[in-house]
């Protein structure tokens, strides 16, 4: 006999979390089933933990929508909730006079997108905030910060729990069929369950599950394809206060620099398509190819300063020569289940944007 619950929200990284504090808030009974023994151990754990202003995405985009109305949601959560961020800023540096004209499309689709704060800076004026950087140019953006992912989700599991939901660690799912009453789950421990309202949030592995999903048309699930991106740790004292990005290049943002709320720096990601999500590991021999990169707009980096730091997975849902998807946040209007929103390619800048796709979510189902 299967037991009845409103909505299961599958996966409890940042965005699973957010959706569930959501439906939470709205009065609903929610249940989290989460295949790790813990929260936010898959995508949400692997990453810059950069609050992105909002530059880069095609306007019109659900990117480019959910990452401005996310960043002013999740500056105003973690003000309230006292979760650790900053919004220390961001220089996008032009290093070549060619690049120049990246630079002022990028300002020209930011400012379609409503982020109206970036600031044109010449050589002299970005390395009187910088002055260890070389660049010809740069934008500076006052609205980028970074933030604690991990204390972010322990304030949404708060909030979750303080609303009546729960988490149910250590509980994947083995499969789902669906009905137009109800979707009925089987978790690999045999427990049961019939829920009205099912999300999708398993990040790396949405697709693969979706696939699990008894009812549910093979056209509506992408393929997986996974991005590895591998990060390098400063050793010693960054001379940088801003994050520090390349203008983009054609396979991603270039070999840029962040910083975490302690002040370490580290470079990354980088980008390379593997087969298997589980592929984790930094080749330290991949660090070679980060001096150039770096010493473009640092020309200072010395030899062996860069040591291994950790690798993320990027859920992609296109391929390497494919031009970029925009986030699917696929709702019954698609697909015709009742009930079943799937969330697939929720990648950067997926954690900005946790909270408003949680609240795109709610209002769909």
């Amino acid at each position: 006999m299967a037991d009845a619950v409103d909505c299961v929200v599958v996966g409890a990284g940042v965005v699973g979390l957010a959706v569930a504090r959501a439906l939470a808030l709205q009065g609903r009974e929610v249940m989290v089933l989460e295949s790790a023994d813990a929260i936010g151990t898959g995508i949400s754990s692997r990453n810059s933990e950069v609050i992105h202003a909002g530059l880069y995405y095609s306007t019109d985009s659900l990117k480019a929508k959910l990452c401005v109305r996310g960043r002013d949601m999740l500056y105003a959560y973690c003000t309230e909730r006292n979760v650790p961020h900053s919004r220390c800023g961001k220089l996008l540096v032009a290093t070549a006079l060619s690049q120049l004209p990246s630079l002022e499309s990028i300002q020209a689709r930011a400012q379609a997108n409503g982020v109206l704060d970036l600031r044109w800076l010449g050589r002299h004026e970005a390395q009187a905030m910088e002055p260890a950087l070389e660049c010809v140019a740069a934008l500076f953006s006052p609205s980028t910060g970074i933030v604690d992912s991990h204390a972010l989700m322990l304030a949404l599991q708060g909030d979750l729990e303080h609303a009546g939901g729960l988490v149910a660690l250590n509980s994947p799912l083995a499969l789902a069929e669906c009905a137009q009453d109800a979707i009925n789950l089987e978790a690999f421990d045999g427990t049961r369950l019939r829920a009205r309202t099912v999300v999708n949030a398993a990040g790396l592995n949405a697709p693969g599950l979706a696939r699990r999903f008894a009812g549910l048309g093979a056209d509506h699930v992408p393929h997986a394809r996974h991005a590895k991106g591998s990060y390098f740790t400063l050793s010693g004292k960054a001379p940088f206060s801003h994050l520090i990005y390349p203008v983009p290049e054609a396979a991603g943002l270039g070999v840029h620099l962040t910083l975490d709320l302690g002040g370490q720096a580290k470079f990354g990601p980088d980008l390379q398509w593997v087969d298997s999500p589980d592929d984790l590991l930094v080749d330290p021999a991949r660090g070679e190819a980060f001096y150039a990169e770096v010493r473009k707009y640092w020309p200072a980096l010395r030899d062996g300063a860069l040591a291994p730091g950790y690798a993320g997975m990027r859920p992609k849902i296109h391929g390497p020569d494919e031009p970029a998807a925009d986030f699917v946040i696929q709702g019954p209007s698609v697909h015709g289940i009742p009930g079943l929103v799937n969330l697939f390619g929720i990648e950067s800048p997926g954690l900005t944007s946790s909270l408003a796709i949680a609240e795109h979510v709610a209002a769909l189902v």
